[in-house]
């Protein structure tokens, strides 16, 4: 009875977006959405998902608690286009406006485990000072259309942007059938065996009164 080699891999993210870090604001959410190349299919779970709103710890740490949970399963034939994962924060202004706080962006880790990555976030800058001004007055902020831009190379050399704050995420990967289809994906071989060790020598040190003759 022959056994049919597999025709696709499969990648399992699971996971938690933790906490943020951030200067001013309050009561902040996030949206995620992972992105990924033409030959990667969505099996299961959520390709895009809204937290809850998380207040300031009171405490010296300053941090934003979210523990919200990630979890999707891809399936391609082609590692191009690795999946990555992209967190859209917002939180409300000194009048009130929900206004875009910080974006980050990461790829899914390419190895199977468990992986924490902190994340900086950007948020984008008005291109004069009159804008800066304005924006801050009416509430609207500037920020992407379409935060999947960020995940790409393409046109961002002429994005004017800030560092405010980062996030920690945590993953776990799993992955089937890559080394069927021959891809390496890191998991522990084995340390190739080199052979017996050299036996020890013994050294003879001549007693008092002898000689080597």
């Amino acid at each position: 009875m022959s056994v049919s080699s597999p025709s696709v891999f499969l990648l399992s993210v699971s996971g938690q977006v933790e906490a943020g870090r951030f200067m001013g604001g309050d009561n902040l959410h996030f949206n995620y959405c992972f992105t990924a190349g033409q030959d990667w299919e969505v099996v299961s779970g959520l390709e895009e998902c809204v937290s809850q709103t998380a207040c300031c710890s009171d405490d010296e740490r300053q941090l934003f608690v979210w523990n919200f949970p990630i979890d999707i399963t891809y399936k391609s034939t082609n590692p191009f286009g690795w999946p990555q994962i992209i967190l859209s924060v917002y939180g409300t202004d000194f009048f009130g406006n929900i206004v875009i706080v910080g974006y980050a962006a990461c790829h899914v880790p390419l190895t199977p485990g468990t992986h924490t990555r902190r994340l900086k976030t950007f948020v984008p800058e008005s291109a004069s000072t009159i804008q800066k001004l304005m924006s801050w007055l009416t509430g609207r902020r500037p920020e992407f259309l379409n935060p999947k831009i960020i995940a790409q190379g393409r046109g961002r050399e002429v994005t004017r942007v800030r560092s405010h704050g980062e996030i920690t995420i945590t993953f776990n990967v799993m992955m089937k059938d890559f080394a069927k289809l021959g891809y390496d994906c890191g998991a522990p071989s084995k340390v190739p065996y080199l052979g017996a060790p050299p036996p020890p020598q013994t050294v003879t040190v001549p007693r008092e009164g002898q000689s080597d003759a």
